[in-house]
């Protein structure tokens, strides 16, 4: 009898090593996944990427493809919720997120408490990108405003950066000037000075560095440094007294990952923008890592100037979305105007 029950235990032992290999094949299928996002954000991904299929190969033996789509953070939203198979975003701001959540239900309402920093793995802000030398002088937000200078920046009805850009825009003239209604003046004015207005921020990049048109460029931190790198002989990188917190979010999409089966790579890969390496990407490509490692490694590139949160400001995304960015808010009412 004991040498029977040996038998039968080898045999279940065989029979579970033969299931963990079929499974182990399994895994090693293929898989691919889209990861839309906003426009800045395509040279970060490409390297980030690589270094996610070489670290889930390791270890699962699974090769992994994943695809890139960039624009403007407000349009990829839209382009999303109209039915293209995203199985991650990673986007300019929450609000455009929490469309995906309030007009197709792909999310859960609280898609943001699902990673650490409200599932922002990296931060920003926003710069003033001139000319080489800075011949038109410019210092600050105040110096958008005079007469003949021409400024570059995208349209916030389609691009997260845009309304970054505005909000801070908005907030360092309510501090300086005292009031909301000297705040709108002040925007109604700098937009006054605005020649055209791109749909993103790669393509506001490419009028002014490509282009040759505007005098500044009111540009995402990761971008201007880009922009120095490859115009270095051009652009020079101006940063005014006080600017936003940019906190660009993430998440899995979630009725796509659930019908094409990626929950458990895609939920993977984005986890991995948390890791030591993922953190490193980050810095290297001129974005604000949250890690303490990595920050202290890129401080000198990404200097410690004042900022303010969207929540201190206005109130958060919602609220800005409906005062400056809806039919009829600020916005409307300062181009409408112009």
């Amino acid at each position: 009898m004991k040498t029977n029950r040996q038998f039968v235990s080898r045999l279940l032992s065989v029979f579970v090593l033969a299931s963990a290999g079929f499974s182990s094949l399994a895994s090693a299928e293929p898989v691919s996944l889209l990861n839309v996002s906003y426009d800045p954000t395509r040279e970060l991904y490409v390297e980030f990427n690589a270094a996610f299929a070489k670290h889930w190969k390791a270890k699962t033996g699974q090769d992994v493809t994943i695809k890139q789509s960039h624009g403007g953070s407000g349009k990829q939203a839209r382009s999303v919720i109209d039915g293209i198979d995203a199985d991650v975003v990673t986007l300019a701001l929450a609000g455009d997120i929490d469309a995906l959540n309030k007009q197709a239900k792909l999310i859960p309402a609280d898609w943001q408490k699902r990673l650490p920093h409200n599932s922002s793995p990296y931060t920003s802000t926003i710069v003033l990108v001139v000319r080489e030398g800075n011949p038109k002088g410019i210092k600050d937000w105040d110096d958008l405003i005079k007469p003949g200078i021409s400024v570059i920046t995208p349209n916030p009805k389609t691009s997260g950066g845009a309304r970054w850009n505005y909000l801070a825009a908005w907030e360092f003239a309510k501090r300086k000037y005292g009031s909301e209604p000297k705040a709108k003046e002040f925007v109604q004015k700098l937009y006054k000075n605005v020649p055209v207005l791109d749909t993103g921020a790669r393509g506001s990049s490419v009028t002014f560095a490509q282009r040759n048109q505007g005098d500044v460029f009111i540009s995402w931190e990761n971008e201007a440094y880009l922009l120095e790198k490859e115009f270095s002989s051009k652009v020079d990188v101006v940063y005014p007294s006080i600017s936003i917190l940019a906190e660009p979010p993430v998440t899995v999409v979630d009725k796509t990952v659930d019908r094409k089966g990626t929950r458990a790579v895609a939920e993977a890969y984005l986890q991995y923008l948390y890791t030591d390496e993922g953190q490193d990407i980050a810095g290297k490509n001129f974005y604000r890592p949250i890690s303490a490692k990595a920050q202290a490694k890129y401080s000198k590139q990404l200097p410690k100037i004042p900022l303010f949160t969207i929540e201190q400001a206005f109130g958060g995304w919602e609220k800005a979305d409906k005062d400056h960015f809806a039919d009829g808010g600020s916005f409307d009412q300062i181009y409408l105007k112009k």
